[in-house]
């Protein structure tokens, strides 16, 4: 039996404004202890259906707002949250949680955003507040959300169906209608949990690009929203792999200062198998050296990559990089509200140089679509159905999930660029040369007919 348990070497959670570390399993089942370090703050409000908390503040200060009520702490103070109580926390601490009983999946309701972390702290979710859907939204009936019940009912009957049976047009009809109002009811946080190796046939495609270049090129690659690094890792093996003679200049960035910290690192433990879960042994003996249960990413990996903190919605942010040759922006546009990830996917792709590559999945597929034919960006359908369906945890989460990915469709009239989730971009003068812009929503007309 295990009597001492030593930190952990890399985080079990990473959010906007703190990073977490999971202690066991312990032997005893109902009690979880974390380890966190908050620079900002928890980034949402959040309610817990059964799990009672108890924070003990190790070092620094800030404040609890629980029950709309505000609570100064600072070291040597003990919290306890009750269920069902909405509360959060601000400040830069240090704290010991002990949760009883451990976590599970569906215990956390989150409410809203934390301004004190999160810039645009005002959004609790895409509807307006002004719209009816708002309205559904925050309906409640002795106490409890009609569309909540009705959301869980439907997923429980769509869980039960045979296999088969939610392909035929009426079934994806009905399954469009319930992702919509998951993307109105779900509240939207930004997600840190990653893997590497997470859609094999996006970094195939990357692969092929790289092994396309002309020798002796240099490539510029920028990998947005990196979280813990895991992508970046992931997409600088394809293309090195591919091409070892390659000279590759990347840039990884994401908005949360300790993410970035842990990507830098670029050790991990394996107690997070889920790192790990989509790796073959070859391919991990070729990413990894390993001392015990800790693995670091291979020095031919992680050479020439340039980690930062930075907003993509910013600007500035975006002036900054220059224009790279190929930009990943995959899974957190669809964290955003639609108003704000439309700001953020026109800024990201301003980073695109002539003749560049966009990949961007892990967002609403009408907005993409729009965003991408109002830019002139050019769907590539090289793998275009292996990439669409290649990233199965976002997949599995349609419809009831708001971040989830509809099935492939070629029924659609615009399947080809709706689906698409790898563009490029043809124009040599910029995104204001209307006629170009003019001339490549033309070609893709000619792609949208072509069924």
């Amino acid at each position: 039996m295990q009597y001492v348990y030593s930190p952990p070497a890399s985080p079990s959670f990473v959010n906007k404004g703190l990073v977490g570390y999971d202690y066991g399993p312990l032997n005893q089942k109902d009690v979880e202890i974390i380890y966190v370090e908050a620079e900002r703050g928890h980034d949402t409000f959040l309610i817990s259906k059964r799990v009672v908390r108890i924070y003990y503040i190790l070092s620094g200060s800030g404040y609890f707002t629980i029950a709309n009520e505000k609570f100064a702490v600072s070291a040597g103070v003990l919290v306890e949250v009750p269920p069902k109580t909405e509360y959060c926390y601000s400040g830069k601490m240090k704290l010991i949680v002990f949760s009883t009983p451990r976590w599970s999946g569906g215990n956390d309701t989150f409410t809203k955003w934390n301004p004190d972390v999160v810039p645009w702290g005002n959004i609790t979710c895409a509807a307006d507040d002004r719209s009816w859907s708002a309205w559904l939204v925050g309906l409640r009936i002795l106490g409890k959300s009609p569309l909540s019940a009705y959301l869980r009912l439907n997923q429980r009957l769509w869980n039960k169906l045979p296999a088969g049976a939610t392909t035929p047009r009426w079934a994806r009809s009905y399954g469009s209608f319930l992702h919509g109002l998951a993307r109105l009811h779900g509240a939207r946080i930004q997600d840190f949990r990653t893997q590497f190796f997470r859609n094999w046939p996006q970094l195939e495609l990357i692969r092929r690009l790289a092994e396309r270049s002309t020798k002796g090129d240099a490539l510029k690659v920028a990998v947005l929203g990196c979280s813990t690094g895991a992508e970046a890792y992931s997409v600088a093996w394809a293309a090195r792999s591919a091409r070892p003679d390659l000279k590759i200049a990347m840039h990884a960035m994401d908005i949360s200062d300790v993410a970035v910290e842990v990507a830098k690192r670029g050790t991990y433990s394996l107690v997070e198998s889920q790192l790990f879960q989509l790796v073959t042994d070859a391919q991990f003996e070729e990413l990894f050296d390993r001392d015990q249960d800790i693995v670091t990413v291979k020095p031919w990996i992680k050479e020439g990559i340039d980690w930062s903190v930075g907003d993509a919605a910013e600007q500035d942010v975006i002036d900054a990089l220059g224009p790279q040759d190929i930009v990943v922006a995959n899974n957190f546009l669809c964290h955003m509200d639609d108003s704000m990830a439309e700001r953020c996917l026109r800024n990201v792709a301003r980073l695109v140089s002539p003749n560049g590559y966009l990949f961007v999945s892990g967002i609403d597929l009408d907005l993409r679509t729009k965003v991408t034919q109002d830019l002139g960006l050019n769907p590539v359908q090289e793998l275009l159905d292996e990439i669409h369906e290649g990233d199965q945890g976002a997949r599995s989460g349609w419809p009831f999930h708001y971040a989830g990915v509809e099935p492939l469709d070629r029924s659609k009239k615009d399947w080809r660029i709706r689906y698409a989730a790898a563009f490029r971009r043809m124009s040599a003068t910029g995104f204001d040369d209307y006629s170009n812009r003019q001339r490549n929503k033309t070609d893709m007309q000619s792609v949208m007919s072509e069924t």
